[in-house]
């Protein structure tokens, strides 16, 4: 089996030596998402629910660009810098993802992410 890059323009560039996802077989892992917009690339920080919006608005941009949607989702993976947001990133998240097919998932406080927003997401899906 052999890997493929996946590029979308529904979501930004990557800002590092990353590709947006990768396809190995009928599994797609998809890199992480912060909050930046694909078409300004400025970060929408404007609140925890507005930046969380944002990230899933990216992982959409490049599912679609892979034939996908968010019921194709194995797995999330969310890293927040404030687990007192938890319920505010929960609510934004519940709103993608429908209760009977979400996917599992993982969600960790950490020190700090890349251009120190406040939440970062990534997930696996399969055709």
């Amino acid at each position: 089996m052999s890997k493929s890059i996946v590029t979308s323009k529904n979501a930004p560039a990557p800002i590092g030596p990353y590709n947006q996802a990768i396809w190995y077989g009928d599994i797609l892992f998809v890199s992480g998402q912060i909050a930046l917009d694909p078409v300004t690339g400025e970060l929408v920080l404007d609140s925890i629910e507005i930046e969380t919006d944002r990230v899933l608005k990216n992982l959409e941009g490049i599912l679609h660009t892979a034939g996908l949607t968010f019921e194709n989702v194995l797995k999330c993976s969310v890293f927040v810098t404030d687990m007192n947001d938890f319920s505010k990133i929960n609510t934004v998240y519940g709103n993608y993802f429908k209760e009977e097919t979400a996917p599992a998932r993982e969600l960790v406080q950490v020190a700090a992410l890349p251009r120190f927003v406040h939440v970062e997401i990534s997930l696996i899906a399969c055709r």
